[in-house]
Order: C-alpha cells, then structure tokens, then sequence
C-alpha cells in the first residue's frame, strides 16, 4: 500500500523530468491549429490499390508530423461517386466544405458563436516531385469544379530530401554506394545519373536543381531529362557517354502515379542503363507534404530536416 507521502515498501517515486531551458531545450510538438483547413494530397494518374496505398502511406506520416492534422486524398482522376473507393479531388474538397458547414451550423444551434472564416476550406497539395503545367491545370480545375474555397500549394519539389530519396533509391538497386564515407565499393555503381522526370521542360529545369544536389551526394555527372519527350532520355545518356561515362543508371525523379505505364521500360531501353526504382512512400514525402501545407497557409510549423 501507499503512504501519502509515496508508495511503500521503498520503491522508487517516478518523477517527472525538469523541463530543459536555453538552447539545449527541445521544441515543443507542432500540432495542427483548431478549425484548420484540411490537407488534401491531389494524387494523379489512374486510380488504383498501389496508388491508394501509398498516399494512405504519405498521409499517415504527415498526419504524425503535424497531430491533430485533417488529412484527406482525392483522386484527379477520381469518381465522383458517394463513398467510392477512389474519390475525386473535387468531389472530395466539396465534402471538406459542407462538413464545415455542417459544424458551424450545429455550433449556431447550440448557441455557440461562430467567427466567420478567415482562411480556405483546405489547402490541396500536389502529389508531385516537380512541376507538370498539365496536371496542375486538372487540379486547379477540380477546385474551380468543387464548392470549396481551396489554395493550392507547391510541388513537393525540389528539395535536398528528395535528392537524398533518389541516392537512397539508387542504393537499393545495387547502382550507387549507400554512403561515401564508407571504404568500400558496389561494383555495378553508375559513373553516371539521368534523372528521369515528367512535365516537360519547365519540369526538366526544376528536377535539374535537385540533380545538382544528388551529384553532390555521389560525386558522379547527373543530367535530367524529360521522360514524356522523344528522344531526350537517349540525347542525355548519348551526352553523358560522351563525357566519359561508361556505366549509366537512370534514377526516376517520380513518386509513381503521374507517370504513364511503360514509359521507364522505354527509357531504359532508349539509354541502354538499369534503373532504379520510384521515389514511392519515401518517408521524407510526408514531410514534404505538410511543410507545403504550412508554407501555404502561412503557418510557423517549421521546415523538415535537410
């Protein structure tokens, strides 16, 4: 039994731990701000499992990221169906809005007051490592179509843990040392990288930012090129051969579902190199994701680690 004073029989009393001070002190968890407007991830492509999967992957490491967070996914190519499998993106930020008026007419039955709002229903973030004019323009549209006042943020690109993505994808493959540090070699190592990206050439232009980032990280001659322009896969390994390189691998700048089925068997076989795979559920994407979120809206929820 326990005395007043502590528990008996001299076991030892849990006390909390002093709060740290000064610049050693930890920060404080950010949490998601009552009332915010959602997150909702905008995922491209044909819906299917995979993709499903792997933006319930994303949303759940952003929604552990920023607690308390609203986190939904519409489907660019969705169905506008009630409580299909693979809603649409404009279907989905229109529930967003009436769920919230929903609320606030509750709130006024109860005889809560209701401030008028100040910000968006939701901030809609593209599932995207760089810029495509094409399927941002369908997503601007699917706001433009729904009965939500919506922003919508940045790419998630481009961005140093991207670049770090893309090494570690290379790793897997067998194509690039998993760290330089290390005193050992990968015999099938690349002296050579074509970063492989949708989007045209604006998109090209943005993945090369993280192209320089990820030469950095492995010491080797990195090129982007446009997976979705004849021939540009094949004139930058035909540039790289010709500066030397001897060994390419082609390290897709993609998180999987924007990107046309076949169009990396084709790359491959145009540069004549292995490959490495997706991005996919890289877990720096969550991050990503709500630190766009936060950029939109303005929040201080801090930047993710580089």
């Amino acid at each position: 039994m326990s005395s007043p004073t502590g528990p008996a029989n001299g076991l030892p009393v849990r006390m909390p731990r002093p709060r740290q001070t000064g610049r050693h002190r930890r920060p404080e968890p950010a949490v998601a701000p009552e009332g915010a407007p959602a997150l909702v991830l905008a995922v491209p492509g044909a819906p299917s499992a995979s993709s499903r999967s792997l933006a319930e992957e994303i949303i759940s490491i952003g929604r552990s990221e920023l607690p308390g967070l609203d986190a939904r996914i519409g489907f660019l190519e969705g169905e506008d169906t009630e409580g299909s499998e693979f809603p649409s993106l404009s279907g989905v930020l229109t529930a967003v809005a009436d769920e919230r008026t929903v609320r606030a007419e509750f709130a006024r039955a109860a005889g809560h007051e209701v401030p008028a709002p100040t910000g968006p229903d939701a901030v809609v973030v593209p599932l995207l490592a760089g810029p495509d004019a094409d399927l941002l323009r369908r997503m601007r549209q699917a706001l433009m179509d729904s009965s939500a006042a919506a922003e919508l943020a940045d790419v998630l690109g481009p961005h140093p843990l991207l670049a770090e993505g893309l090494h570690v994808r290379l790793s897997e493959a067998g194509l690039a040392r998993a760290d330089r540090a290390r005193l050992f070699t990968v015999a099938t190592a690349a002296d050579g990288i074509i970063l492989a990206t949708t989007g045209g050439e604006e998109a090209v232009q943005a993945a090369g930012i993280t192209g320089m980032l990820l030469a950095a990280r492995l010491a080797v001659p990195v090129m982007a090129a446009a997976l979705d322009q004849e021939g540009s896969v094949a004139a930058v390994a035909a540039e790289l051969r010709g500066a030397g390189a001897v060994q390419l691998a082609l390290a897709p700048y993609l998180i999987g579902p924007e990107a046309a089925e076949g169009l990396l068997d084709t790359a491959c076989k145009e540069a004549d190199c292995a490959t490495a795979e997706v991005l996919g559920a890289y877990s720096a994407l969550g991050k990503l994701a709500v630190a766009q979120y936060s950029a939109a809206l303005g929040l201080q929820l801090g930047a993710p680690a580089q």
